[in-house]
Parts: structure tokens; C-alpha cells; sequence
């Protein structure tokens, strides 16, 4: 297992974990969580750049709530892809940096 992937599977578990985590009895929750992100963001290939960003968008405009209405597990649901939406939003960030300073780099070279 290559440490990209294991990468994403911590910050996967992660999201899973704080997701059921009262940020009043744990406040650092959303540190780690943007912390996981930026290190699976910078761990992203060049090709896998865009899907992360179109995740990111998505849950960040709703898409974390779509399965809010199902009773019993809906808030959970929620809470656990508004996680890993978090997540998504950290890794796109990362992307972004990541994808202008190698077009930087790049123009400097020609």
C-alpha cells in the first residue's frame, strides 16, 4: 500500500471518527481534520487533481446533507460526509497550491 493511499485512509478514518466527536469535548477536531487534508492534498496525482476539487465543491454546497432525511442514521450520515467534506476542502487547497507552483516552476524553466 503506497503511503498516498494510506494517507487518505487515515484522513478517511479520521473524518469518520470526529465526525461523532462533540467539538465541545474535543475542539482540535477540525485542526486534524484540515491538517489530514492538506497531507492527502499534497499526496494527489496531477490526474486526480480535478475530481477532488468537483468533491470539495459538492459537499461544501450541499452535497454533505443529501442523506439527512433517512431516520435513524441521516445525522450521521451528515455529520460524517461534512467530515470528510472538510477533508476534501483541505486536499483542494492543497491541489491548488500544489498544481500553481509547478506551473511556476515550469514557466521558469522554458
Amino acid at each position: 500500500m503506497s503511503l498516498a493511499r494510506i494517507v487518505w485512509a487515515v484522513s478517511a478514518l479520521a473524518a469518520v471518527v470526529l465526525s461523532f466527536v462533540s467539538s465541545s469535548d474535543f475542539a482540535h477536531g477540525g485542526a486534524i481534520l484540515a491538517l489530514l487534508g492538506l497531507l492527502s492534498g499534497w499526496f494527489l496525482d496531477a490526474e486526480h487533481r480535478r475530481g477532488v476539487i468537483i468533491a470539495a465543491a459538492f459537499f461544501l454546497v450541499g452535497g454533505s446533507s443529501a442523506l439527512g432525511s433517512i431516520p435513524g442514521i441521516g445525522g450521521h450520515l451528515t455529520g460524517i460526509l461534512g467530515a470528510l467534506g472538510s477533508v476534501f476542502a483541505a486536499a483542494s487547497v492543497m491541489a491548488i497550491l500544489r498544481t500553481l507552483a509547478e506551473r511556476i516552476m515550469k514557466a521558469n524553466n522554458t
